[in-house]
């Protein structure tokens, strides 16, 4: 392929990832359906011309998928450590959104695991479990640029929930895959405990260390310089068996939350105004590195989806009973939790990036036949599509309500890079 048509499709995807935002901010339907689309588009594309057929090119293509999973993870970790503001008035929405979240992903793994084990019955408890986490984790990527509109304490609930399911579910994943070795329970148990208190141990530390350093470095590269370290230490922490997102966890948000987390005795050696200084580099320059990734990771999914799998019925079976379950229960415990006002926060629950990030990261031994990668696309617009229909039916019933007094919110202009801004002290 000519490098320059390749340089021009680049900055052709890139271009339109940011028009694809400006019109799911005017529409709700958001980015990512289309991006996913654009990717069989280019795959129907490289078929044609028989590009697909070259063994080299393919292997390209799964490997950069591979490498833009990892950056991606450890940026929407990071990301989402930056947006998280630690305090005693956010303390009532952060415990209920936490419950919330770590329930919904509790039971929706747990009920899913059991739907594909009756649709697949040879399909044993540990892997229907991998499986199961990935498609009921939601996405703050989506989330959080779709809910600029909905009132104060509802968005500021959305954002945290999906925040804490990101996180929550990509750690559950890796502690499960990275201990599926430990046999017993309570050997299980001691083993994923000890991997934490380790990790835990070792981040904070390391945190301390590279705020004090990136606090005195001088010059202007330095937001690079620092993600190298932190997919430096995630790569040697993976290698040694270690939690390694908590380290990208702790440090984003003790970047964020330094006079909340920071130790007395340290004050002497952090300033406040130097860290806030870099803070605000590091947010700006995330967001954007983040709105990339996220982009080309989209495509090359959509470049890899076998389209054959969507013409399986099992791909429609799992798809239709994982949503009547998952929406199921996700009603269940917010009315358990909120008891008032449900709608619509229930039926904002998509799938995204993190759900591919996961299902590609299931180890070969994991792996098993009859789950098809068509259940994640199906899924992703399914919820994405149910997401789009509430924003839009909310819209349309405030802008009825309120026709006499005026807009009841102002639209921001985006923090994270995609549609638009929340606006709050997070």
């Amino acid at each position: 392929m000519n490098a320059y048509l390749f340089l021009i499709g680049l900055s052709l995807v890139v271009i339109l990832s940011f028009f694809f935002n400006i019109l799911a901010k005017k529409t709700n339907i958001p980015s990512v359906l289309i991006l996913i689309l654009v990717g069989v588009g280019v795959q129907q594309l490289l078929n044609y011309f028989k590009f697909n057929e070259v063994s080299l090119f393919s292997d390209l293509v799964f490997k950069s998928l591979e490498v833009l999973g990892i950056v991606g993870l450890i940026m929407i970790v990071l990301e989402a450590a930056l947006d998280l503001e630690l305090s005693k008035d956010k303390w009532p929405v952060i415990w209920k959104s936490f419950t919330v979240a770590s329930l919904s992903l509790g039971i929706t793994s747990i009920a899913l695991s059991l739907v594909i084990r009756l649709v697949i019955p040879d399909m044993d408890t540990l892997s229907s479990v991998i499986y199961a986490i990935p498609v009921s984790i939601l996405s703050s990527a989506i989330i959080i640029p779709s809910v600029a509109n909905l009132s104060g304490y509802k968005k500021e609930f959305l954002i945290y929930e999906s925040t804490f399911s990101d996180i929550l579910g990509i750690m559950v994943f890796y502690l499960i895959i990275e201990n599926t070795d430990v046999e017993g329970m309570r050997q299980l148990s001691f083993a994923i405990g000890s991997n934490i208190f380790l990790t835990i141990a070792i981040s904070v530390i390391l945190s301390y260390v590279l705020l004090y350093i990136i606090q005195n470095i001088k010059g202007s590269a330095k937001f690079f310089l620092f993600l190298s370290v932190l997919v430096l230490l995630y790569s040697v922490g993976k290698m040694f068996h270690l939690s390694s997102l908590i380290i990208i966890l702790l440090f984003g948000l003790l970047l964020r939350n330094h006079k909340v987390l920071l130790f007395q005795p340290l004050e002497k050696w952090l300033h406040d105004e130097k860290i806030d200084a870099v803070f605000d580099q590091f947010k700006m320059i995330t967001i954007e590195t983040s709105f990339l990734v996220r982009t080309f990771f989209f495509v090359v999914f959509g470049m890899t989806l076998p389209l054959t799998s969507l013409i399986s019925w099992e791909v429609w079976l799992i798809s239709t009973l994982f949503l009547l379950v998952a929406y199921l229960l996700r009603y269940g415990i917010y009315y358990t939790i909120e008891r008032k006002d449900l709608m619509p926060q229930v039926f904002i629950a998509p799938r995204g990036l993190i759900s591919i990030l996961l299902f590609f990261a299931i180890p070969e031994e994991l792996k098993r036949q009859g789950f098809e990668s068509g259940v994640l696309f199906v899924v992703i617009i399914a919820t994405s599509i149910i997401m789009a229909w509430s924003l839009i039916a909310t819209s349309k019933r405030k802008s009825g309500n309120n026709s006499d007094d005026g807009p009841e919110l102002e639209v921001l202009q985006n923090n994270r890079g995609d549609e638009v801004d929340y606006n709050i002290d997070f």
